[in-house]
């Protein structure tokens, strides 16, 4: 859950500046999707101001008790939350990820070791065009934040044991 909270902290911003290359009309949907995830996953729905901060300690709390209280609902909060935030990823909403988007994604999120970047997306074994199913990348990530088995094998685990 702590990547969440990392996640959170570079996207809102950075989001809008890797996206300037977009037409007018989609870097506007790009600052709503985002907002909408940020109001709606990051600060869960609370009415909040662009000033507003959260701790990580209140974040992973909120999340926490959200997971005991509520499972199969937490999941689906999470699943909704990587389907808007891979939204804003997904710059031509073919559903799909090219290497291109998912590069473009992890360097909003500070990445810039684009060497590691690229093995992660490889090792979702794009189709020949290039491209990785949304749901196949959104469903990695959901698997990887409601795993209860620490041993479970996980392409977002290994990637971030690897220094990703």
């Amino acid at each position: 859950m702590y990547f969440i909270l990392l996640l959170c902290v570079f996207v809102r911003q950075k989001f809008a500046d890797f996206h300037k290359e977009l037409d007018e009309k989609r870097q506007k949907q790009v600052k709503i999707d985002v907002e909408k995830w940020w109001k709606d996953f990051i600060f869960r729905r609370q009415d909040v101001s662009k000033d507003t901060e959260i701790s990580e300690t209140q974040f992973v709390d909120m999340l926490n008790g959200e997971l005991k209280k509520d499972k199969a609902a937490f999941k689906k909060s999470i699943e909704d939350c990587f389907n808007t935030i891979f939204d804003v990823i997904d710059t031509n909403r073919d559903r799909s990820i090219s290497e291109d988007e998912f590069l473009i994604a992890f360097k909003a999120y500070g990445h810039e070791n684009v060497a590691l970047d690229t093995k992660f997306f490889k090792a979702y074994n794009p189709d020949k065009d290039g491209l990785v199913p949304l749901n196949i990348i959104v469903q990695s990530w959901i698997d990887f934040v409601v795993s209860d088995d620490a041993k479970e094998k996980s392409l977002v685990k290994e990637a971030f044991e690897a220094g990703v």
